[in-house]
């Protein structure tokens, strides 16, 4: 059966996540059932990463196996025809190798949380932001980001119900960032890992929030990451500005060849700020 890679974006609001529930709507579900359209009982369909309700996507990476040798572009055109009116897209389809697994191939992860702060909540951005409306302190949230950067038990901040065997995970990056806006500013909060714990960006951000609010004291991160305990963790922020940005393999199935870019050659954008190497 050919292997195909996907590369999908989508708007988490009406979704109870990434994975398949039942009774519930999953983007999961609905690129299987646009999938069934084109060929029925096709295997299950494997994502990088199992996003929660409400989060959203520009970099999802998931994999299908089909009866069929489809042409790359034909299959992705095809799933969006049958995706539509649902707020999923397949930006990218890519022929894989058969040993390729959108989750398990994975070398890492990125996700970009978004918050605005201002007074007026957030119109056009409803739902796609995480709005707050007090002011916020960029070098005290980066003062405390530091002290998540390299390899930490992050038990403190991951949920619960969390399934994964350790709660050791290493943080390659946290890189904070502020932008104008006419009436407040915008914060990206931007994390790189080869894995993520349940939770941990949302909860990671929410912390660094009460830093930048005044409320906590930036080595007051370190004491809570030190605790190893979940009750020391601020308040978990809420799924609407998170996005997964992107996904990482050792061999992209999404290259273009250089050829077909006229031989160039384009380094990767190297953040400056909170990299750990």
């Amino acid at each position: 059966m050919p292997r195909y890679a996907l590369k999908i974006e989508y708007d988490g609001r009406p979704f109870c996540g990434w994975q398949a529930q039942a009774g519930q709507p999953s983007v999961q579900e609905a690129i299987e059932r646009a999938l069934a359209r084109l060929e029925p009982d096709l295997p299950r369909i494997a994502a990088a990463g199992r996003t929660d309700t409400g989060v959203h996507a520009s970099g999802q990476v998931a994999h299908c196996d089909m009866m069929r040798d489809w042409d790359p572009f034909r299959l992705s055109a095809a799933l969006n025809h049958h995706l539509r009116p649902l707020p999923v897209a397949i930006v990218a389809c890519a022929r894989a190798e058969d040993r390729f697994h959108a989750r398990f191939s994975a070398i890492e992860r990125r996700y970009l949380f978004r918050l605005i702060s201002r007074r007026a909540p957030p119109v056009l951005e409803a739902g796609r932001v995480w709005h707050v409306r007090q002011t916020l302190d960029l070098a005290a949230m980066q003062d405390a980001a530091r002290h998540l950067l390299g390899q930490h038990d992050f038990t403190t901040f991951r949920a619960s119900q969390c399934q994964a065997g350790s709660p050791v995970k290493t943080l390659d990056m946290l890189q904070i960032e502020a932008f104008a806006l006419p009436h407040g500013q915008e914060f990206h909060f931007t994390l790189r890992a080869r894995s993520f714990l349940h939770n941990q960006v949302r909860s990671v951000v929410g912390t660094l929030e009460r830093v930048g609010a005044g409320a906590w004291r930036p080595e007051q991160v370190k004491a809570a990451l030190d605790a190893r305990d979940r009750t020391a963790c601020g308040p978990v922020s809420p799924p609407d500005g998170l996005y997964l940005t992107g996904v990482g393999y050792a061999q992209d199935p999404f290259a273009v060849p250089l050829e077909k870019v006229g031989g160039a050659v384009c380094p990767p954008h190297s953040p400056t700020i909170f990299e750990q190497r």
